[in-house]
């Protein structure tokens, strides 16, 4: 018999108003195999998988499946064929169990053919090692074990193809390897990966083959094995562009801002606030704060930005003031910037035009009276979209018409531009592509040294290690002791994410 692949892709197009988002695509993806799908944001990779899901249908082009041509119109028939897929974001609700969730993203002819579905869900988790209780409520899960739910959702339905969308960005390591294990042994069995990711030393360590998209075309492949992380980097973004280096580290004494005693009682049933957090931030430096999602990080964020201000007075002080109780214009009158979590939405109003979400921070210097000094207004906006390449139309152009890539680089131009004494900024290179996040870099450590104090909260370790003096990290509201960067390494943080150093109950004082 013939050996075909799995999937196959043939000259698949796909045009949206004002772009070609894949443009004549050749893929193939064989039985067996860890395909990684590689390229900058806005490549086409998204709608390229989305076409392989159902989500979206290609204009010109045909993709066979088991050496048939199929027109797949629906996640529902991708899933009927064999096809999952785990987005970025998880879909499981809180207050549901595990067994509940699961049964959700399931059809219901599908269910109704199972003898027993919590029985199955013992027996697949076992089978791939993946440690999920059916009976357990998924407010109570980590991160990586819910992650582990939406896989485990996919292989109940005896997976054939399974797509990941970066699916290690909110992993720590030890999840990260539980992940890859149950990869493998899925491959190993002949069921094919599709693995989307902007990690490219992983890249190298699972898959068997990547595939390059630029600009929607396929412009390379290779075999990760045989490449470095920087050789796939330069295959993805071009020779020309300038990579993430390691920065030299840097030692401060002046301490400019720092938080004491810092607690915060939960603002949802679901999360964990803040126990007794101490932390102090000098100038001309870059203190890292590690961590996995839901630990506690937003109430943390929300605390030193002046977003929720039920902090003491005395808890924060900034500059030898006490602020704990100022909300975050008056920490910002003071020379504090923030960069929050979520873009579209409380970093920047989808809506409104670039020119319009400049003036968002920085009404103190383009008001005069009362009025907005609109060619001063213009001018900024323009300056923040040349200095830091924001790929756009123009300044007119609505900030949900950028890719999240160039939105970030918008946003952190913004904020770094106001020249601010301390600076918060939280998941600065979140799903933003290789160059994206060598060119905020950047810009970080250009803040850096012009003696600034920035905090940055990131579930991405090795960034972390790239361009931070100082680390700590975040587990379940409480903070681990403060250390320089040269002096720690990746598996001792690894650790701490996972709440490793509250056994020996040490002082994170700094």
């Amino acid at each position: 018999m013939a050996n075909f692949p799995l999937l196959k892709l043939w000259n698949v197009s796909k045009i949206f108003p004002g772009v070609i988002a894949n443009d004549n695509v050749n893929m193939s993806l064989n039985k067996g195999e860890i395909l990684a799908l590689l390229g900058e944001n806005g490549a086409g990779k998204s709608t390229l998988v989305k076409m392989i899901y159902g989500v979206n249908k290609p204009d010109t082009g045909a993709i066979f499946w088991d050496n048939r041509e199929v027109d797949i119109n629906s996640p529902n028939q991708a899933r009927a064929m064999g096809i999952g897929m785990v987005f970025q974001h998880f879909s499981v609700f809180e207050t549901l169990t595990v067994q509940e969730n699961i049964e959700l993203g399931l059809d219901k002819e599908f269910v109704e053919q199972l003898t027993d579905l919590r029985q199955e869900i013992i027996d697949i988790s076992k089978k791939y090692d993946l440690h999920v209780d059916p009976d357990r409520y998924v407010h109570s899960l980590s991160i990586g074990e819910r992650q582990r739910v939406e896989i485990l959702r996919c292989l109940i339905q005896n997976v054939k193809l399974l797509i990941l969308d970066e699916p290690t960005s909110v992993l720590t390591p030890h999840e990260v390897s539980g992940l890859f294990r149950v990869l493998k042994k899925l491959a190993s069995e002949g069921g094919s990966v599709l693995f989307i990711s902007h990690k490219l030393k992983e890249v190298t360590e699972l898959c068997d083959r990547a595939v390059i998209l630029r600009g929607g075309l396929v412009t390379g492949e290779c075999i990760p094995a045989q490449e470095t992380p920087e050789s796939i980097a330069r295959m993805m973004v071009g020779s020309e562009a300038i990579l993430s280096e390691s920065y030299p580290k840097v030692l401060t004494e002046e301490v400019i801002f720092s938080a004491q005693q810092l607690n915060l009682a939960p603002t949802n049933p679901f999360g964990c606030g803040l126990t007794d957090v101490c932390l102090t931030l000098r100038k001309g430096e870059i203190l890292g704060v590690a961590g996995v999602a839901g630990n506690g990080q937003e109430d943390l964020l929300e605390a030193l930005s002046g977003e929720d201000t039920r902090a003491d007075k005395a808890s924060i002080t900034f500059a030898d003031k006490q602020i704990g109780h100022l909300n975050a214009g008056a920490r910002r009158a003071l020379g504090m910037a923030y960069v929050p979590a979520d873009r579209l939405g409380q970093g920047a109003v989808p809506e409104m035009s670039l020119t319009d979400n400049t003036l968002l921070t920085n009404t103190a210097s383009l008001t005069q009276g009362g009025f907005i000094l609109g060619n001063k207004l213009k001018a900024l906006a323009k300056k923040i979209i040349s200095d830091n390449n924001v790929k756009c139309h123009n300044q007119t152009s609505q900030s949900k018409s950028l890719s999240g890539g160039n939105l970030q680089k918008f946003i952190i131009g913004r904020e770094v531009q106001q020249a601010p004494s301390v600076l918060i900024c939280a998941h600065p290179t979140w799903g933003v592509d290789i160059g994206a996040a060598s060119a905020i870099h950047r810009q970080l450590i250009a803040l850096r040294e012009q003696g600034a104090a920035i905090l940055i909260v990131s579930e991405d370790i090795d960034e972390l290690f790239v361009v931070c003096d100082r680390l700590t990290a975040l587990y379940e509201g409480r903070l681990s002791p403060i250390v320089e960067t040269q002096n720690t390494d990746i598996e001792e943080i690894g650790k701490w994410i996972a709440g490793g150093f509250i056994d020996h109950k040490e002082a994170n004082h700094a």
